[in-house]
């Protein structure tokens, strides 16, 4: 009997050893597959960044990954543009985003962002609200809140939500706060793009917007296609012009040129004027030669066009004198997910080292 209770003794030590053995293998195995997620995550935000081309599309595109990944409920970040801040990407209803975009108002929120550390917050029984709520019971029931901060700069907050209590008691906080930190990065990377799609103006004489315009707003009509003919053209005699004639004729050049071609090109293509006497033409989604002998109808076209000299006081004895446009046309082919400001950069390039009387069409 003595043995059997030994043996039953054994047994049950081995079974816990086990049991505790089996318990740390699945807690690394959760480890590793948290891991993996983690990756998964950081290269679909990675992705997101060459897929989809303004800078809210791809805010929204990472919140819903962080949405997917992780099965969190509800998720919001918010963003100080330097004067208000602004709900960049959220799947709570709309009409909650007034309380959403002033939790930085909130006491209870104010020491995380102080110091930078995270913030949770739940519920303990039925018919409580969370601190930040005010017209609101059963959305949200506990919440974890991230101060963002670039360089030690603040720059909003990432909150996500559960309609459970304790919903986060026992999440790894070390996961989200690398999600966090990618959240971060990718709004880093993406901040110039910000930058520069809100620099983009209208030139005076062309009503063509300016070259920034082809790198943000412009790239979301370019980037539907897999490839994109890009040309560039120089008037190479406007300086002539100008100093030949005078400056307000150059400039009635430049308004009819923009003019004609404006009405001459579908919507889809993108026009604008590059820099002074240089302009760029993305035919989104057509391939380079379809769009050469369009270029060539085109260019001669123009060139056949002649502009009365403008004078400020003209004498009635003197003859009306007329101008036209010399061109030089280059074109090559640009690829989705690449750099489209080297495309243009080389294009530029070619234009400013040719022979200064070249008139013709080049592809490169």
């Amino acid at each position: 009997m003595t043995y059997v209770l030994i043996l039953l003794v054994v047994i049950i030590i081995a079974l816990m050893v086990y049991n505790v053995i089996i318990y740390k293998r699945i807690r690394n195995f959760d480890n590793i597959n948290q891991k993996i997620t983690g990756l998964n995550v950081l290269q679909d935000f990675m992705n997101t960044i060459g897929e989809y081309s303004s800078v809210d599309e791809k805010i929204e595109k990472i919140n819903e990954i962080v949405i997917e990944k992780y099965n969190i409920k509800y998720s919001t970040i918010v963003m100080f543009d330097g004067a208000e801040y602004v709900i960049k990407a959220s799947n709570v209803q709309e009409q909650h985003w007034e309380a959403l975009r002033n939790l930085h108002n909130q006491d209870i929120f104010k020491d995380s962002i102080q110091t930078a550390t995270p913030k949770y917050v739940t519920i303990n029984h039925e018919g409580e609200r969370l601190p930040y709520q005010t017209m609101e019971f059963g959305r949200a029931k506990s919440a974890m809140f991230f101060p963002l901060y670039i360089d030690n700069i603040y720059i909003g907050y990432w909150i996500i939500e559960s309609g459970e209590p304790h919903a986060f008691d026992k999440i790894d906080t070390t996961i989200l706060e690398v999600v966090k930190e990618n959240i971060i990065s990718v709004y880093k990377t993406v901040s110039y793009q910000n930058t520069v799609e809100n620099i983009a103006r209208k030139d005076q004489f062309s009503e063509l917007n300016s070259a920034e315009y082809i790198y943000g707003k412009g790239k979301k009509t370019i980037d539907k296609y897999e490839t994109s003919t890009v040309c560039m053209f120089k008037i190479i005699n406007l300086e002539e012009i100008n100093k030949k004639y005078t400056r307000e004729t150059g400039n009635a050049i430049i308004t009819e040129i923009s003019s004609y071609i404006k009405e001459s090109i579908s919507s889809e293509y993108i026009f604008v004027r590059y820099m002074g006497p240089k302009f760029a033409i993305v035919f989104s989604g057509v391939d380079l030669q379809s769009v050469v002998e369009f270029v060539q109808d085109l260019k001669n076209n123009i060139e056949d066009i002649e502009i009365e000299e403008v004078v400020e006081q003209p004498k009635e004895e003197e003859e009306s004198r007329y101008v036209s446009a010399k061109l030089n046309f280059v074109l090559t082919t640009y690829y989705k997910g690449t750099a489209i400001e080297n495309v243009t950069k080389k294009l530029e390039e070619y234009l400013d080292n040719a022979d200064k009387n070249e008139s013709d069409i080049n592809n490169i």
